[in-house]
């Protein structure tokens, strides 16, 4: 059976940019090894592959359930929230804006989708939030391998483990320019990834309380950089939230990709418990 593979960018920043994602809206009956073989064919840092619970009912706007799994061109990844926007906008745009139930590996993700200056822009939740220490010994292997120092570290946001769904490192620079000029040992980190079950890793510098620049390595997916990574954002809020560093607004801008040529702009709303929302449109490729 032939199944459609829909392509397309989350978190574009204007017309441009933004993370590509595939999208296979009707997965029912694909095996790990069909799945993982269209994603590296796709080529993107993940595709998402829904299973839908039963056909949309009630008409548009209806809530609707699926079971989603996402494979990266090397390995299934248990959460990517590019992916599940580029995936809620396609549904969204066959079966109207509303509300998609998601069952991930890591919980339950809704994700609400609705018509905005002519596109369509979808908000998900995430699973409940939490950080964890970074021992000593690995934030200094993290270091290395990024070619950082301990003086390049912002001391107003000390390095966690934080998780939405997915486990990141997040590192914070004082500096926008060491930011800009990141170039990290692919092999050391993806090693060290592998051995802690990190995702990506969440670099960021804060330009004020309510705007982050970011980049976020991914060499166990095979990809060098993510352009646009929601689990990121969404663990980010989190890890804000939990050290009392939530701005007023309770929103927080991160601009990503800027410095790889793709623009990405994600929108993270921090509730006072619960999921983080994270909102981004996503436009076909």
């Amino acid at each position: 059976m032939t199944r459609e593979v829909l392509r397309y960018t989350a978190f574009p920043g204007g017309d441009a940019g933004g993370n590509p994602a595939g999208v296979v809206l009707e997965a029912t009956g694909m095996s790990d090894e069909e799945m993982l073989s269209i994603a590296a064919d796709v080529g993107f840092s993940e595709t998402a592959f829904l299973f839908p619970a039963g056909p949309p009912a009630g008409g548009a706007g209806a809530a609707t359930e699926a079971r989603v799994r996402y494979f990266s061109p090397l390995a299934e990844v248990a959460f990517c929230g590019h992916a599940t926007i580029a995936a809620a906008v396609a549904h969204a745009e066959r079966h109207g804006a509303g509300q998609l139930d998601l069952t991930t590996r890591s919980g339950m993700v809704p994700v609400r989708t609705r018509e905005e200056d002519g596109r369509t822009v979808a908000t998900l939740t995430s699973v409940p939030t939490s950080i964890a220490p970074l021992e000593p010994d690995v934030l200094a292997a993290t270091l290395d391998a990024l070619g950082w120092s301990a003086d390049d570290l912002d001391e107003a946001l000390p390095p966690y483990v934080a998780f939405a769904g997915a486990q990141h490192p997040v590192l914070a620079v004082s500096s926008r320019q060491v930011l800009a000029d990141l170039e990290y040992d692919y092999e050391l980190l993806g090693a060290l990834m592998a051995a802690h079950d990190w995702t990506t890793v969440q670099l960021v510098h804060r330009e004020r309380p309510d705007l982050f620049h970011a980049r976020n390595p991914f060499p166990p997916g095979g990809v060098v950089e993510d352009p646009a990574t929601g689990a990121a954002a969404a663990a980010l809020g989190g890890y804000l939230r939990t050290l009392d560093l939530v701005p007023p607004s309770r929103r927080i801008v991160i601009r990503q990709g800027e410095d790889m040529g793709r623009p990405s702009l994600l929108l993270v709303d921090i509730p006072e418990q619960g999921g983080i929302d994270v909102t981004g449109s996503a436009l076909r490729l």
